[in-house]
Order: structure tokens, then sequence, then C-alpha cells
């Protein structure tokens, strides 16, 4: 393996080890020690890969939106077993609500642990949020363009603007369910949007 190969592994675990940290507490509370400890490497390690603690977190906001889109496109882009846009949409965000209940109603999305925390306290890390939400609300257009060409959404909605407040809709309902340890405000935005976008 190469230097630089090995290099990239360090630096993927070190920003895999953080994600898991930070769902569980915070931004601020994960303290450096506790990364490095979880991933047993050295301090000058981290130093390497990063310049400081916020441009680690620019990088692992990054790192996580990339493979979270990743993972909600395959899954909207594939229609193998939900042919239909809007069943697959739905499909999508029961699958979120139902890993959300399995983990205690303790937060399952880093972007939305963090997006009130490092917002205002990062400019970069703000910005990869931004963009974050940003790919998310583009998918989402895309797949009620879709439904709209399948006859199953409604034609008169504008596929961007309808997925910028069902994306808005969906991060409120996380973040009150988390605030309420119950699953009902995502079920209850599931049941919505499946009304506003049916025709």
């Amino acid at each position: 393996m190469s230097e630089r190969n090995t290099m990239l592994t360090t630096k993927e675990r070190i920003l895999d080890a953080a994600e898991s940290l930070m769902l569980e507490k915070s931004f601020h509370s994960v303290g450096l020690n506790e990364i490095l400890a979880a991933v047993k490497v050295p301090k000058g390690s981290f130093y390497h890969h990063f310049e400081s603690k916020e441009q680690f977190g620019v990088e692992m906001l990054r790192h996580y939106v990339a493979a979270e889109y990743q993972r909600e496109a395959a899954w909207l882009h594939d229609k193998t077993q939900f042919p239909q846009a809007l069943e697959r949409m739905v499909r999508f965000l029961e699958a979120g609500l139902m890993k959300f209940v399995e983990n205690g109603c303790r937060p399952i999305c880093l972007v939305v642990k963090l997006c009130g925390e490092v917002a205002t306290f990062s400019t970069g890390m703000r910005q990869e949020l931004h963009e974050g939400f940003s790919k998310w609300d583009a998918l989402l257009a895309d797949t009620i363009r879709e439904g709209q060409e399948q006859g199953c959404m409604k034609a008169a909605l504008d596929p961007d603007v309808t997925a910028a407040l069902l994306g808005q809709l969906w991060l409120g309902a996380m973040l009150q369910a988390q605030v309420q340890k119950n699953v009902n405000p995502l079920a209850r935005a599931v049941t919505f949007m499946k009304t506003y976008l049916a025709v």
C-alpha cells in the first residue's frame, strides 16, 4: 500500500470516528483526544490532515454529506422495487423514521444534529451544511418531477419550491422528534407529504 493510500485511510478513519462521536454528543463537546483515542492514532496524525478543529469540521461535514447523498440518490433513483416515484419517496422517508425509532429516538443525521450548533460558529461549516441541504432539495425536486411525469404527483406543484418546503418540514419534524423523544412528528410529516404530493 502506498504512503498516500495509508494517509487517506487514516484520514477516513478519523472522519468516520468523529461522525459517530458527534452524533452522540456535539461538535464542541467532543475533544481531539477522544477522537484520536477512538481510532488509536497520535495527535500528529490529526494535524497532518487538518489545520484546526474547525477545518476538520468542514471536511467532516463534506465527507458525511457526500456519503449520505450517494445513499439517498441510490435509493431515490432505484426504480426496481418501487417504480412509482411517490411510493419510492414515501418509503425512503419511512425508512428514516424507522431508523430513528431503532436508534432510540436519538439523532441519526449529523447535518440535523449540528446545524444549529455550528451555523453561527464557522462560515465554512455553515456552507457545507447549506450545500448538503441544497443537494437534498435537488434530489427531491428530481423525484417530484418524475412523479409528475408518471401522473402520481400534482402537476401544478413547482418541483424546486416544493422540494425546499418539504425539506424544511422534514428538518423541523426531525428536530421536534429529537426534542420530544417521540416519532410522531416524523410520522405526521410523512403523512402530510404524501397527501400534499399525491394526485
